[in-house]
């Protein structure tokens, strides 16, 4: 197993604050792992998985099974019981109640709004993906990029079997995940719309092209692509614009969030077929934006682009401060005029070109190459200069 302290301290910190803390991600991603982490530092109350019957049964009375508990109480894939939230809300209010709750799922408060709503004020949030650079090692950057970050598809003992269970997964995800959540979509037409933004990713979201393609309107095509977002398979990167004086690009950019699930679902087997295909340099930008945007939680991440040419594949804000990143899966990034008017117009602090090579230098000021491996460290120094 290998180590997290980083969420798994965040949970404690929440859980130090909130009453309930929820704790996100995809499946198969270590929720449940975590969690039995968690609770052997708590004196726990009961660990409940609803996708055991036993335990959903024991919650037929919910208010009963959970008002006399005290310590921890975790509730495992509590999307599939969305009328314990309306529960949790009336014990969380009574005075002197005496329970934690951790409450882990599998998809978002976009597809449960129980967590929103009900739990608004009560619950902390933590969001976990799979195994990011801090986690796995830096030097793994290549295995990670391959099979993604589910822990059982990085760990597996050859890539036949990382490929094997990924594609698995998808089927699964696909066949049972998304009717559980109350989803009545075919999974053959989920599961070509998906394999079309595999093929899209790293692009400007074009509902039109899409509702085309599908043969429905483009109301639906957003629909199907909430569904995945908010189950934590895709990500949708909303655009920055202001008042610039010049005509930028106001839709989103979409990415599959696992770089493994990403190449299962482009058929891509190793690293040689990755190598050849056209999509590596778009692979290459997800990869490095969810390993940046896992490294430096922030809120606030777009990317930016003028219908003139200029563009940025990310922008964040920490402490009021702008900073930008390009991804480059090139041997010796250099300079552009895309990144030089991103600089001046945007007003950022500094820009990183991320790439996978293994020296980081200077290209001109505010403006530095960055190797993959080193984004933990960055991100390291950037909460530290906040902190001070």
């Amino acid at each position: 197993m290998i180590d997290r302290p980083q969420v798994i301290q965040r949970v404690l910190d929440e859980l130090a604050v909130h009453p309930s803390v929820a704790l996100l991600g995809p499946r198969q991603c270590g929720k449940t792992t975590l969690a039995h982490v968690i609770a052997a530092r708590h004196e726990t109350g009961a660990f409940l998985d609803l996708e055991r019957t036993v335990d959903r049964r024991k919650l037929e009375s919910p208010e009963q099974a959970l008002g006399g508990l005290t310590g921890l109480v975790v509730i495992d894939e509590i999307q599939r019981q969305p009328g314990l939230f309306e529960t949790l809300r009336v014990l969380l209010d009574r005075p002197g109640a005496d329970a934690r709750f951790l409450l882990l799922g599998s998809a978002s408060p976009i597809l449960v709004k129980g967590i929103s709503e009900s739990l608004a004020g009560r619950a902390g949030m933590v969001d976990l993906g799979g195994f990011d650079l801090s986690e796995t090692g830096p030097g793994n950057w290549r295995t990670l990029w391959q099979r993604g970050g589910f822990p059982r598809s990085f760990l597996a003992a050859e890539d036949a079997a990382s490929l094997a269970w990924r594609e698995s997964f998808v089927r699964t995800f696909l066949e049972r995940d998304i009717p559980q959540l109350g989803i009545r979509i075919p999974a053959e037409t989920l599961r070509r719309f998906w394999t079309m933004i595999a093929h899209w990713h790293g692009q400007v979201w074009n509902a039109a092209e899409f509702a085309r393609a599908l043969g429905a309107n483009e109301v639906t095509a957003r629909r199907y692509l909430d569904i995945l977002a908010g189950a934590y398979m895709v990500r949708v990167l909303p655009p920055w614009f202001e008042n610039l004086k010049k005509r930028q690009v106001k839709a989103p950019k979409i990415y599959i969030r696992d770089s493994g699930l990403l190449h299962a679902l482009l058929e891509l087997r190793s690293m040689d077929d990755l190598a050849g295909h056209p999509k590596r340099g778009a692979s290459w930008e997800g990869f490095a934006i969810e390993q940046v945007l896992a490294a430096i939680p922030t809120r606030s991440a777009y990317f930016w682009g003028t219908h003139a040419g200029a563009e940025l594949d990310l922008m964040i804000t920490v402490g009021g401060r702008r900073y930008g990143f390009e991804c480059k899966h090139t041997d010796a990034p250099g300079t552009t005029r895309a990144m030089r008017v991103a600089l001046a117009d945007l007003g950022l602090e500094h820009l990183w070109v991320v790439y996978p090579g293994s020296e980081s230098y200077e290209l001109a000021p505010q403006i530095s190459v960055l190797p993959a491996r080193e984004i933990p460290a960055l991100g390291s120094r950037l909460a530290g200069s906040l902190a001070n």
